[in-house]
């Protein structure tokens, strides 16, 4: 398998908002979110789709999933949120590495595709979350989801 943007962040080339990793598994926060918290859930085995997945990272990811979708909740204050994973350039998969979407529904109201950032913001000026567990993320008082880890 070619590299892509996600072996090369596996392998700390580049840079992310880690919020979960163990041996087999990566969670990182989206650089382009459809709303705040929307995470992505790699395996760091390289496979492009999910047939082509081991079932040792299967079962990884299986177990994960549920636990970070919990954590995006409490984190966003959301109460409801979409797990999208794509298959296949015909199935609109963007990168060749399988990836899960959590992507948080608004706590404004405004369904995810709508981008659910807060009024006046971009994805450019959303505040920079720091790497860590979803636990140290809080709430501030406008509702936006802050990092607790001094920057």
């Amino acid at each position: 398998m070619a590299d892509t943007i996600f072996t090369k962040i596996i392998r700390g080339e580049i840079p992310c908002h880690r919020v979960y990793e163990d041996q087999l598994v990566l969670a990182f926060l989206d650089i382009g979110p459809l709303s705040l918290g929307h995470t992505l859930v790699i395996p760091k085995e390289p496979a492009a789709t999910l047939d082509q997945l081991s079932d040792e990272s299967r079962a990884a990811i299986g177990r994960v999933l549920p636990r970070l979708c919990r954590a995006v909740k409490a984190a966003t204050g959301c109460k409801a949120f979409n797990v999208l994973q794509n298959n296949g350039a015909k199935a609109h998969q963007a990168v060749n590495h399988v990836h899960f979407h959590i992507i948080p529904s608004s706590t404004r109201g405004r369904a995810w595709g709508s981008s659910g950032l807060p009024a006046g913001s971009t994805r450019a000026t959303v505040p920079s979350w720091r790497a860590g567990s979803p636990a140290a993320w809080a709430h501030d008082a406008g509702g936006h989801v802050r990092s607790r880890a001094r920057h």
